[in-house]
């Protein structure tokens, strides 16, 4: 029988080593974002490393070196498929990158334990221990920290409110102003407003913004003919 003559203890011990060694490490990676409360967490960070472990060891022993790196290949392709599904978009957040990113590293840790790369393994699940833990302090510090307008990326949209009828010109005039303050128009979008009027909204390339340039163009916008109302603001970018 094929499956007596393809038995070798120690082939399988160092299998167990392998397997063993991605669970307890893709286990402690699984943990912390357990404790985190996490949408991945203990189990499923364990299971990648271990199916990973499970893959490269198997192309390992079957086809040598060359086949446990094709196989890790195809391991880096499926998670990428397993994180997308983890990823998120309510309206403009976006919930789930660094769980997808975590257990693309648990899959690393576990292709490096089954390719036998025991200490590899161990120092790969160490920096995303780290990345996870130390760099956490790093990064709430920075997000309280005012940001200065000059290091931000935002996205500036005027709007115009105007009766329909005047809505052509209105919206000819709102982008020339603009032009000719050097703030060109990335898109203009139009829809009803109330029962009789219709807002206007140009949006802006990315563009350093000087507030009191738009300023003057909305006060320009309002004085002319037909326009109720215009005012400007920025929204953060992604």
């Amino acid at each position: 029988m094929e499956a007596w003559k393809n038995f070798d203890l120690y082939s399988l011990l160092d299998t167990l080593v392998s397997i063993g060694a991605a669970f307890v490490l893709g286990g402690a990676i699984g943990l912390e974002r357990q404790i985190r409360q996490r949408t991945a967490g203990l189990r499923t960070n364990t299971l990648v490393a271990v199916g990973a472990s499970v893959f490269v060891d198997m192309a390992n022993r079957l086809h040598g070196h060359e086949g446990a790196v094709h196989v890790a290949a195809y391991v880096v392709s499926g998670i990428g498929f397993l994180g997308a599904g983890a990823i998120m978009k309510e309206g403009a957040n976006i919930t789930g990158l660094n769980t997808a990113a975590t257990l693309w590293g648990s899959a690393a840790v576990g292709a490096c334990a089954g390719a036998d790369l025991i200490g590899e393994a161990l120092v790969a699940a160490l920096f995303v221990l780290a990345s996870n833990t130390l760099l956490r302090p790093v990064v709430n510090r920075i997000n309280r920290r005012p940001v200065h307008e000059e290091f931000s990326e935002a996205t500036y949209v005027v709007y115009a409110t105007c009766s329909r009828s005047a809505q052509p010109e209105a919206r000819e005039k709102l982008v020339d102003l603009l032009e000719a303050a050097n703030y060109p128009v990335r898109d203009v979008a139009q829809h009803a407003f109330g029962q009789d009027d219709a807002e206007i909204e140009a949006t802006l390339y990315a563009t350093a913004v000087e507030p009191e340039e738009l300023d003057k163009v909305v006060s320009d916008l309002e004085a002319q003919p037909g326009i109720r109302q215009a005012f400007w603001n920025a929204r953060s970018e992604d």
